[in-house]
């Protein structure tokens, strides 16, 4: 035995020296050199990302409101209450100024006070939890039923006959079945929005859970090529004897 760790020029004591050696500058590569792991960062731009969604949802939710507003003054200042149908594009759209009392297709106008507690609700709800949507087409979508719906909520709070009982101004017939307005289309298409993302599964919270799922196996999946690296460089590591 001896006669062979001569004929190698060096001993196991050595070797064995030198694994521990370097075993200890591996621990100290993962321990304490080695970078923070991706993962541990991944939920940083979540931050940022979630209050530019904020934003953008408050501004087109605002956006839609005033748009609705503004058009029912002009309709309110335009139209005669009550008069027949202006139609503008064949007999499928046209102008007609009414004032409804309760929901869509009148429904409801009764029972005036409740929606207006039930929108209040919507709006208190959205407004709330508005912090955590991380996924863009949410926020859209639930920006349009904001402002549809803070849109409609000034009309119960502030237009004739009285709060909370105020009616609501519609003035857009639609072939005859119905006559809406700017909120009700943002309502609709939010409506259309929803529908679609949850058919396909579009988390409302996704961004964050999703990237770092990415993250964490991106780390993983690299981790370990450090390995063969590290025992290319010292091949005493990998179990195979060095030949001089």
């Amino acid at each position: 035995m001896r006669d062979l760790q001569a004929a190698r020029g060096t001993t196991l004591t050595e070797e064995a020296g030198d694994v521990t050696s370097h075993g200890a500058r591996q621990d100290d590569v993962h321990d304490g050199d080695a970078p923070a792991s991706p993962a541990a960062h991944v939920g940083a731009p979540a931050a940022p990302r979630s209050t530019r969604l904020t934003v953008l949802m408050f501004g087109l939710a605002a956006g839609v409101a005033i748009v609705d507003q503004l058009t029912k003054q002009l309709a309110l200042s335009s139209l005669e209450l009550g008069a027949s149908t202006t139609w503008f594009l064949g007999e499928l759209l046209g102008w007609k100024l009414l004032l409804n009392p309760g929901a869509a297709l009148s429904m409801g106008t009764g029972f005036t006070w409740v929606l207006t507690l039930l929108t209040v609700a919507v709006v208190v709800v959205i407004a709330t939890r508005a912090r955590r949507i991380t996924s863009r087409a949410w926020a859209v979508s639930l920006a349009l039923v904001l402002g549809g719906a803070v849109g409609n909520l000034i009309d119960r709070l502030f237009r004739a006959p009285g709060f909370p009982e105020g009616h609501v101004v519609d003035f857009i017939n639609y072939a005859g079945f119905f006559v809406g307005n700017v909120a009700d289309i943002a309502i609709v298409a939010a409506a259309g929005l929803l529908i679609v993302l949850s058919f396909r599964g579009t988390p409302m919270t996704g961004g964050p859970e999703d990237s770092g799922e990415s993250a964490a196996e991106a780390h993983e999946e690299g981790g370990p090529t450090v390995a063969p690296a590290a025992q290319e460089a010292d091949p005493a590591a990998g179990g195979e004897p060095e030949q001089r």
